[in-house]
């Protein structure tokens, strides 16, 4: 338990200059952009005035290295300041993007591992005929597609079906109804899913393939185990552990992804608010917003990591 304790510390102590590298880089593409946030917010009809005053009462007029300070001294303080179009703190915006965007990540990595599972280990368990070929051209071909190709697709084809029943944009929030939710929520989780579990399944696949061939496995067998059993007890809980990784890296895909299928399906996530704050060159609230899906990327590889060390005592063991 100790041994467990000093890793999860360890790992939670190399976030620290992490995420402060993150933030200083975020900070710096924002804050060196060419474009003007005083004109943007004020119109192109701002005097010079209008525009001092407005970089005055935002702080841009101060040093670099000054506004850096004092914006990680905010952040410390869970101050994130307010929207230079609205006036509203940035806080409030994320606190109702930021759920819409978790909810549909969270939809799509659950796709995501019932395509993987599905065709990884029908590929594997029929390895070298005909249901293995297919799952290999239908994982190609899922790779092959771009998530936001597969929206408009799925738009297009499926969101008609039932008079309706499956739409094609807005949100729903499931305290209102479950099931306007989940009709909702369907086809951009599918858009998002369907890349992600293809490109999984292939390592699923070869993970399988590799620890049926290891001498436990025939031993067992041997011994008279039902071969479903070894399978689903052994094989597949070892096999999982170098997916479990992948599927770790694949959630920054996801997240990427939900931006654009976001915006796709008019959801009210934080790729709509991003790309909301871009077209209005609101800096505090774009940085703000990159901020919290970079934090929520790195939580989510860190919570990864130690779900693989936990399935993994020889590794545990190696790093105590």
């Amino acid at each position: 338990m100790n041994a467990i304790l000093g890793i999860v510390l360890r790992r939670l102590s190399a976030l620290v200059p992490l995420m402060l590298g993150i933030i200083l880089f975020i900070f710096l593409v924002m804050a060196l952009s060419p474009n003007s946030a005083a004109i943007s917010v004020l119109g192109n009809q701002a005097t010079a005035e209008q525009i001092d005053a407005f970089n005055k009462a935002n702080g841009l007029d101060r040093p670099l290295l000054v506004r850096y300070l004092d914006y990680l001294w905010s952040l410390l303080q869970g101050d994130l300041g307010n929207t230079f179009s609205l006036n509203v703190p940035i806080s409030s915006v994320i606190s109702e993007a930021l759920p819409v965007t978790l909810q549909l990540t969270f939809l799509g990595v659950l796709g995501a591992i019932v395509v993987a599972l599905v065709l990884g280990l029908t590929g594997a368990l029929y390895r070298d005929r005909w249901p293995d070929q297919l799952t290999r051209l239908l994982s190609m071909a899922g790779i092959s597609i771009p998530s936001f190709w597969l929206a408009i697709l799925l738009i297009q084809q499926l969101s008609t079906i039932g008079g309706g029943s499956l739409p094609s944009g807005h949100y729903v929030a499931p305290s209102e109804s479950f099931s306007g939710w989940l009709q909702h929520l369907v086809l951009p989780a599918v858009a998002l899913a369907v890349p992600v579990g293809c490109a999984l399944a292939r390592v699923v696949r070869t993970s399988m393939v590799e620890e049926l061939d290891k001498d436990y496995v025939r031993t067992a067998i041997g011994a008279g185990l039902p071969p479903i059993v070894v399978v689903g007890r052994n094989v597949l809980r070892n096999a999982l552990l170098t997916p479990m990784t992948v599927l770790g890296l694949q959630v920054g895909y996801l997240i990427g992804g939900a931006i654009i299928i976001e915006a796709i399906f008019t959801l009210p996530g934080m790729g709509t608010q991003i790309m909301s704050a871009v077209q209005q060159n609101d800096i505090g609230l774009a940085r703000g917003l990159v901020i919290v899906i970079a934090l929520g990327f790195v939580i989510v590889n860190l919570v990864v990591d130690l779900l693989y060390l936990a399935a993994n005592p020889r590794l545990r063991g190696a790093q105590a």
